[in-house]
């Protein structure tokens, strides 16, 4: 499984496409991408051996704060299978995982923040409240700069975290980070589990926020089926 999703090699050191942003997520037939505010309901066994198996594939883990709120993120762990992978390709144990909030209105006494493998970064922008930004680097997070005033520019993240050797991204959402990603042209591969179910209701969809102007295409790159659920890798 760790073959069929490597990401690709022979990325330039720096500069434009430096960086690989992969987007995981699950949605069901009526496209929602939650029951009752998470994404477990929805998801299975093979859905989320594929959700470690990018996970220990990644640099780091993008997620925004809501989504680690709400699913109760902890810090990524390192996986034995994975170890001498990682090793042979220059990355730690285990990947970081980077929050993305303007506030930074983050419980910092989690375990997120006082016990990952590798500090967790909090990316955030230039206005973000000080007191915040003190408190998130007391707790000993690695505080990134990736917007003006309050607002976190999505490319300028996606540099950032390339520029400190984080170039294997994934994010997992929610749905309104990804779709930041989506309007900012910066996303280049979608990882999406679609799930046999069907909720009617007003779940969002695996996007949301602004639409783009014209609809871009990706390109299927493969398609794996496990008990009604379809897993597809879709590419820019």
């Amino acid at each position: 499984m760790a073959e069929a999703y490597a990401y690709p090699t022979g990325l330039p050191a720096e500069g434009p496409g430096s960086a690989w942003l992969r987007a995981n997520m699950v949605s069901t037939l009526d496209g929602a991408a939650q029951h009752d505010g998470r994404s477990q309901p929805i998801s299975c066994a093979a859905d989320m051996r594929i959700f470690g198996t990018l996970r220990a594939l990644a640099d780091v883990v993008i997620a925004g704060a809501e989504t680690v709120r709400q699913e109760g993120y902890r810090p990524a762990r390192a996986r034995e299978a994975f170890a001498a992978r990682r090793a042979a390709a220059g990355q730690g144990p285990a990947p970081a995982v980077a929050v993305v909030s303007g506030s930074l209105d983050l419980d910092f006494s989690l375990p997120l923040f006082t016990e990952p493998l590798v500090p967790t970064l909090v990316v955030t922008g230039s206005g973000a409240p000080a007191d915040r930004i003190a408190a998130a680097r007391k707790a000993g997070a690695e505080v990134v700069i990736a917007g003006e005033g309050a607002r976190v520019d999505p490319a300028r993240a996606v540099r950032e975290l390339a520029d400190r050797g984080l170039r294997r991204q994934l994010t997992e959402g929610g749905p309104r980070l990804l779709g930041q990603f989506v309007a900012a042209g910066v996303l280049d591969e979608l990882c999406l589990t679609l799930s046999p179910m069907l909720t009617a209701g007003d779940a969002q969809r695996i996007a949301g926020g602004p639409g783009v102007t014209v609809p871009e295409r990706f390109t299927l790159a493969s398609l794996l089926e496990e008990d009604g659920f379809l897993f597809g890798r879709y590419r820019r």
